[in-house]
């Protein structure tokens, strides 16, 4: 019996030695995967062009710019590294994300599903919204779609395409505020917060409740009957009060003579950002705790769909006629509307945001044929007045920064050399509609 216990207290010592040796080992890898961080380049950079950004770097501050370039080598086995260079760049300075947020609540989604792992749920189930609370609307058809209902695949293919608010918010309350802000956070990103709908007359209570729905299969059994969802918490900015100007225009169209208050708003600094983007890009190339839960087929949905020109879609359609050119959400290398985009092989992998002044755009760049690549992420404040009234300077200050700024960056690294060229084969947007 005595030996008997020495061997379960020595296989328990042994247990308990490799799972920190393993944990260690692990965490030199996390380590090793750290993004070397350059912050002279950009600045140099940009006064070496003055011709396209000379008057914007005389109101840095005013203008609240915020670069985050990245730069990708390529081994011999095609295996990405990432070298980033910032400018401006700061977590502490609070800008609106807009619409922004689309991206890791789109993530989110998806990898609820697969969390969930229900027989037949997929993110092309027919969905029914319902409503059990204030601020709250019902939906059961959806008129763009092939359907002719919605779904979670249709609705993120509406976000990323022309980045649908509608459809943003349908995301928002499939997930539900507490768990899409926990599971961002415990995937590193702690400073995030997803806590409002867009263009509705929710208050700070009302976006803590999201609608119940439900799922059917394709025979119209309901797979998945969710209910409504109350975070018991209450969510703060955590950079804590926020607020901007001396007063602004609500929805009403009337001036509210009280700062623009973001203190319960959504927050997402553009570090995390352009993580998100990178781990959803290149999930191979990120630590394990950085990947979301999705399939092959999940990351082929999200990369189409942000790279497809709205004309290119099928359902729903989109045409410049109803005011959706090609480069309706290409801020960052096209700026200002473009109806058409004749050079198909260059494609913008792009999440963008323009709300109350601000301007923000984080994209992937491949061009199939030059063999670049990139990723560019910015944002830029359009309004320098104190009343945040929808009259600000997008169109002459903002688009044009943006879109030399990518233009810029592509023109280097076109030129830049390198060891390896990237094989982008696995990028190419393919006929399938999904």
């Amino acid at each position: 019996m005595i030996n008997r216990n020495k061997r379960i207290v020595i296989y328990f010592a042994v247990s308990i030695l490799l799972i920190f040796f393993i944990s260690a080992g692990d965490k030199d890898k996390t380590q090793s995967t750290t993004i070397p961080v350059d912050i002279k380049f950009l600045n140099t950079f940009l006064k070496s062009h003055p011709n396209q950004f000379k008057d914007v770097l005389k109101t840095i501050n005013q203008r609240e710019i915020q670069i985050i370039y990245t730069q990708i080598n390529r081994d011999k086995n095609n295996n990405p590294s990432f070298k980033q260079y910032t400018f401006h760049l700061n977590p502490n300075a609070y800008f609106y994300p807009a619409s922004t947020v689309k991206l890791p609540t789109i993530a989110v989604a998806l990898e609820k599903i697969n969390r969930l792992g229900i027989p037949g749920f997929t993110k092309y189930s027919r969905m029914q919204i319902d409503t059990g609370h204030v601020c709250q609307y019902a939906d059961k058809y959806d008129s763009t779609s092939e359907t002719k209902y919605p779904s979670i695949a249709h609705y993120i293919k509406k976000m990323l395409l022309v980045s649908n608010n509608d459809a943003y918010n349908r995301m928002y309350e499939f997930c539900g505020q507490e768990y899409l802000n926990k599971r961002l956070w415990e995937m590193g990103y702690p400073m995030t917060r997803i806590v409002t709908r867009f263009f509705s007359y929710c208050d700070t209570l009302s976006n803590r409740y999201t609608n119940p729905m439900k799922f059917f299969d394709e025979k119209g059994n309901i797979v998945y009957d969710q209910p409504m969802a109350f975070n018991p918490n209450l969510f703060k900015n955590p950079l804590g009060t926020v607020k901007k100007g001396i007063g602004w225009i609500n929805g009403d169209g009337k001036l509210v003579k009280s700062p623009k208050d973001w203190s319960y708003g959504n927050y997402l600094n553009l570090q995390d950002l352009n993580s998100i983007l990178i781990s959803l890009i290149f999930p191979q190339a990120v630590p394990q705790e950085k990947r979301f839960l999705l399939t092959d087929d999940d990351y082929n949905f999200i990369r189409k769909y942000m790279s497809l020109y709205p004309s290119e879609c099928e359902y729903p359609q989109y045409c410049p006629e109803e005011g959706y050119g090609d480069s309706w959400k290409k801020y960052l290398y096209y700026g200002a509307m473009k109806d058409v985009i004749e050079d198909r092989n260059l494609r913008i992998y792009n999440i963008i945001g323009q709300a109350w002044g601000y301007l923000v755009d984080a994209a992937y760049f491949a061009d199939f044929n030059k063999k670049v690549e990139f990723f560019l992420s910015a944002t830029i404040y359009c309004n320098m007045k104190p009343i945040l009234d929808g009259k600000y300077a997008t169109a002459t200050i903002g688009f044009p920064f943006l879109a030399n700024l990518g233009q810029m960056i592509y023109s280097y690294e076109k030129d830049r050399k390198k060891q390896y060229l990237p094989d982008l084969d696995e990028f190419k947007v393919q006929g399938k509609e999904y």
